[in-house]
């Protein structure tokens, strides 16, 4: 029979691949199927296409929040619930989630697989994937569930009670927790800024989504004897990048604008100002909500790089935010700390940290440098061809970071662009979202399949480069 020979076929061609390309793979069908279904008129109104259903479709996966379309008028009230579905799978980790079904496909693993695949996605261990997917997604559900209920009894009371302010609660709190930015309103949270309420419970579930699931483990089971040895040297230095990057951020905009005479904060009471710089501050790191208008006029250039800085950063790894990480600014921090001392090993809190730690630091920073600039000059030069609306190079470098870093906070660049400049956006999402290395990993597997193995056998001699 066709149908069973085909599905043979395709079994076997998803054994044969390896972990890189099987996320890869996973993320494009994921972003086909949301596709798909936004498109139909089940899901949205006339006004959207093959072309925006694909790109709603792709910033939803990857979590991001740039959007060509208004979410509460444009799509339906099922299109908003499958919108919803796709930023959980997006959230939650597509590689988590790709790992686990990956036990149903490839059945009969060697443990020197398993042990890969576990160290490739997060050090999910030999085994433990199931168990740790079934923790990713309590610990979600809860926080999820909380935070929607004190939306919808404290938070949105300008609401009508019943279904539809419920569904705002939820569908805000979901995408809240998963750092993707969405809203129901074409002005994100702007009419909530005095609202604490709703800053209090948003910024919670942004900074607990962006901790990601280890550290938020780490702490709910060490939190009868919460002291600092007790955490791990990960939750410790998660913990540490995230309070200083929220009080640089927070501190840095209210001086920026102040400075200034921004648009943004100066002309908010300092209550207000200084509420409204820490939402931004948080929201900037992968988030993408706001509750004050950015735009080139409101929002200073020293704002402006300091927004594309907490970008470029992001969240922490495993968590449901993007960029190149927490961890990842850490270990170049100490690398350089200990250069300027003389040392030939990385030491973070009296612990040597591995060259490999740091080697991986060097190549996700780099690697996602020329990918950002690549795309700011592909939007450039297709801006100049094309004679499109003429953005600035600031904006549009803002918005690159903005998607490789699966942030969503738009200048009003994304619904102008053309279709190949939002086909830039559309490559940048996904790359930030699966992340740079495993991308270049899945490519270089495909087009490197039998020199793999012959490789890693062979040394070579040594030899120094100065720098």
């Amino acid at each position: 029979m066709p149908i069973p020979a085909a599905l043979h076929r395709t079994q076997a061609w998803y054994r044969r691949l390896t972990v890189p390309q099987f996320t890869v793979v996973t993320g494009l069908l994921v972003v086909a199927i949301g596709t798909m279904m936004l498109a139909t008129p089940l899901c949205s109104g006339p006004g959207v296409g093959l072309w925006e259903a694909f790109f709603t479709a792709t910033s939803a996966v990857t979590v991001t929040g740039l959007s060509v379309i208004d979410v509460g008028q444009d799509l339906t009230g099922f299109g908003q619930g499958v919108l919803a579905l796709m930023i959980l799978v997006g959230g939650l980790g597509l590689m988590a989630i790709t790992t686990f079904l990956q036990g149903f496909v490839v059945r009969g693993t060697a443990l020197r697989r398993r042990l890969d695949r576990g160290q490739t996605l997060d050090e999910f261990g030999v085994g433990g994937v199931g168990n740790t997917f079934r923790g990713i997604a309590l610990t979600a559900a809860v926080l999820i569930v909380l935070g929607a209920l004190v939306l919808y009894f404290y938070g949105f009371t300008d609401l009508p009670r019943g279904s539809g302010r419920l569904w705002a609660a939820l569908f805000h709190s979901i995408s809240a927790y998963n750092n993707a930015g969405f809203g129901l309103w074409s002005d994100s949270l702007e009419h909530y800024r005095t609202n604490k309420v709703v800053n209090a419970v948003v910024l919670l579930l942004i900074v607990l989504g962006g901790l990601g699931w280890r550290v938020t483990n780490d702490l709910w089971t060490n939190r009868r004897r919460l002291q600092r040895r007790n955490l791990s040297l990960h939750t410790r230095l998660v913990l540490r990048a995230t309070i200083i990057l929220i009080a640089i951020g927070t501190f840095g905009l209210l001086v920026t604008e102040s400075l200034t005479q921004g648009q943004l904060l100066t002309k908010l009471a300092w209550p207000e100002r200084l509420m409204s710089a820490l939402f931004e501050s948080v929201s900037s790191r992968t988030a993408g909500f706001t509750t004050v208008h950015l735009s080139l006029n409101s929002v200073s250039d020293s704002g402006l790089l300091l927004l594309m800085t907490l970008m470029f950063i992001g969240a922490s790894p495993g968590g449901t935010g993007g960029g190149v990480k927490t961890t990842t600014v850490v270990a170049l921090m100490a690398a350089t700390r200990s250069t300027l001392r003389g040392r030939e090993e990385v030491v973070i809190r009296n612990r040597q940290i591995s060259d490999k730690v740091v080697l991986r630091a060097v190549s996700i920073t780099v690697a996602s440098l020329l990918f950002v600039l690549a795309m700011a000059l592909l939007l450039a030069l297709n801006s100049n061809l094309k004679g499109d609306e003429p953005f600035t190079f600031l904006e549009l470098l803002f918005t690159c970071i903005s998607a490789f870093a699966t942030v969503g906070l738009d200048l009003g660049v994304t619904e102008n662009l053309s279709r190949f400049g939002q086909l830039v956006l559309v490559v940048g999402m996904f790359v930030g979202r699966l992340g740079i290395l495993l991308l270049l990993s899945a490519i270089w597997e495909t087009l490197n399949r039998d020199r793999l193995n012959r490789q890693n056998r062979i040394g070579f001699p040594r030899e120094d480069v100065y720098v």
